[in-house]
């Protein structure tokens, strides 16, 4: 009885309110396994993006007042009287480097002396200026001995504290 029988037996299944036989029904497509879903990417807050900037210039601003003075328009006052303040914020804002970041060179060599910067350096490490072309070892002159941080001390921020803040706002009470 091939497709003419099936085709007489769906009509009268549905003349009789009865389903229609399951091999007149076509095959289902399989369907494709999903993907597993992707886990939520957390985005980051400012505060946890640049937390240990702002701690660091936090420190610079508490020990050394060097935000006070960056942000203090200093063209009214005598060289002199700049001059003495700077001295301190200097003196202070280094010992937070040094305490906090422990920096040194990234190129132990004198400035202004002859180097060779050899094949496979670290483009993060050195910056090559003037006219480079052709492939390592380059000789040049060290205009700049670079800085990183060989020692980094900075503390956890602490849950609740706003990473935004450099410095709060100082009321004194009577």
């Amino acid at each position: 009885m091939g497709r003419l029988g099936l085709a007489f037996r769906c009509f009268f299944a549905v003349l009789g309110g009865n389903p229609v036989p399951e091999e007149a029904l076509p095959e289902p497509d399989p369907v494709p396994a999903l993907p597993p879903p992707e886990p939520e990417k957390h985005v980051k807050s400012d505060a946890e993006r640049f937390g240990p900037a702002i701690q660091v210039l936090s420190l610079l601003q508490q020990e050394g007042r060097l935000l006070d003075f960056l942000m203090e328009d200093i063209e009214a006052y005598d060289d002199d009287q700049i001059g003495a303040a700077v001295r301190n914020i200097h003196r202070d804002c280094r010992k937070v480097l040094q305490e906090h970041l422990g920096l040194e060179a990234v190129l132990d060599q004198e400035e202004e002396s002859s180097v060779t910067v050899e094949q496979g350096f670290d483009p993060s490490r050195i910056r090559l200026m003037g006219n480079v072309t052709g492939e390592p070892p380059f000789s040049g002159v060290l205009r700049h001995h670079g800085w990183r941080a060989s020692n980094v001390k900075i503390a956890e921020i602490p849950e609740g504290h706003d990473a935004t803040v450099i410095a709060p706002a100082e009321v004194e009470l009577p």
